[in-house]
């Protein structure tokens, strides 16, 4: 019906195409805030995102290649 918006158990859906750009398209500070960590976050957010990417690309592929 509708999406949800927040929820600290909220797992994104690899699968869904709205997941991954949501993850990827929030900005670092939504995850830290200290300058201490925010290198290290988006240093971290950076392999992930691109990871997230590459797994909904392969779903994709995949679930194409079943159609």
């Amino acid at each position: 019906m509708g999406e949800t918006l927040y929820s600290s158990t909220y797992q994104p859906d690899p699968r869904s195409a709205l997941d991954v750009l949501a993850f990827v398209l929030t900005p670092v500070a939504a995850f830290a805030t200290h300058p201490d960590e925010l290198e290290a976050v988006t240093e971290l957010l950076g392999a992930a995102k691109s990871e997230a990417i590459e797994r909904w690309r392969a779903l994709l592929a995949e679930r194409d290649e079943r159609n």
